[in-house]
């Protein structure tokens, strides 16, 4: 099996300005612990231009995921497990694998899901295990229907408007230097992957879920999400929240994600 190992300190001016971005203030200085899912920001791999795909991605083939033949990439999913706090201003690695790939055909072609396994060691620590769900599809054809999408529950007892523009899907997309472009070029996200707008970051979905269950259950011992419809950027969505469960409803009643939030022991 291989490994790709990365190492990074942990900035936390960086992460001082995702806070800034998402209207929460600039926090965290070093040897803060850092909020749930802020690794992200960390451990990029940049590439040179000739080394990206059509959608601004690291090109296929030359690691951990190999070239499928199909164009189209989605974070379909995610879960964590948290073991340790991560602390700001010091020295981490992430040590990554593939762990599945699944070829599948649905209704519209070939289908390919990708399963990576993240450890993040700090100190000598483990700190936390994350596992993320990708899927490669060809480009949509223009006869192609539209999948309905899920309709989102609406018996929360707690929930959150978020509202998002395209300076913060750039700011985002900035931070965590992910350059799909369906997250910045509109032209590309309508004309090419078939997209109404600019979409919302799936992982920006469920760090502003995540932000909300640590606010409510304190520290989190585990989280799981899955992507069930995309969000523009001229939406708003609804973060709910009852128990342990989650979702994000769309401005329409669309379920957009849902995810499973549990609270560290103390």
């Amino acid at each position: 099996m291989t490994v790709e190992t990365q190492t990074d300190v942990l900035d936390p001016a960086r992460a001082a300005a995702l806070q800034i971005a998402l209207g929460q203030g600039g926090t965290i200085r070093a040897g803060t612990p850092l909020p749930a899912f802020f690794h992200h920001l960390y451990f990029w791999t940049p590439q040179p231009p000739d080394g990206l795909g059509r959608d601004g991605h690291p090109k296929v083939g030359g690691g951990l995921i190999p070239d499928l033949g199909l164009p189209r990439r989605m974070w379909a999913g995610g879960r964590l497990e948290f073991h340790a706090p991560l602390v700001a201003g010091q020295a981490a690695e992430r040590r990554s694998v593939r762990e599945s790939l699944l070829p599948k055909t649905g209704r519209t072609g070939p289908l390919a899901f990708v399963t990576l396994r993240h450890e993040i060691w700090q100190d000598e620590t483990h700190c936390l295990t994350e596992w993320q769900d990708l899927v490669y599809r060809n480009d949509p054809s223009d006869n192609e229907p539209r999948p309905m999408p899920p309709v989102a529950r609406t018996d929360e007892t707690a929930r959150r408007e978020v509202s998002f523009d395209s300076t913060l899907l750039f700011r985002y997309s900035a931070l965590t230097f992910n350059g799909h472009r369906i997250h910045y070029d509109l032209d590309y996200a309508r004309q090419v992957e078939g997209y109404d707008g600019l979409v919302v970051h799936g992982p920006l979905l469920a760090q502003l879920l995540m932000l909300f269950a640590e606010d409510v259950m304190g520290p989190l011992a585990q989280f799981s999400f899955r992507a069930t419809s995309p969000l523009m950027h001229t939406e708003t969505a609804t973060l709910c929240r009852d128990g342990q469960s989650m979702w994000v409803r769309g401005p329409d009643g669309r379920q957009c994600m849902i995810a499973d939030a549990a609270a560290r022991s103390q």
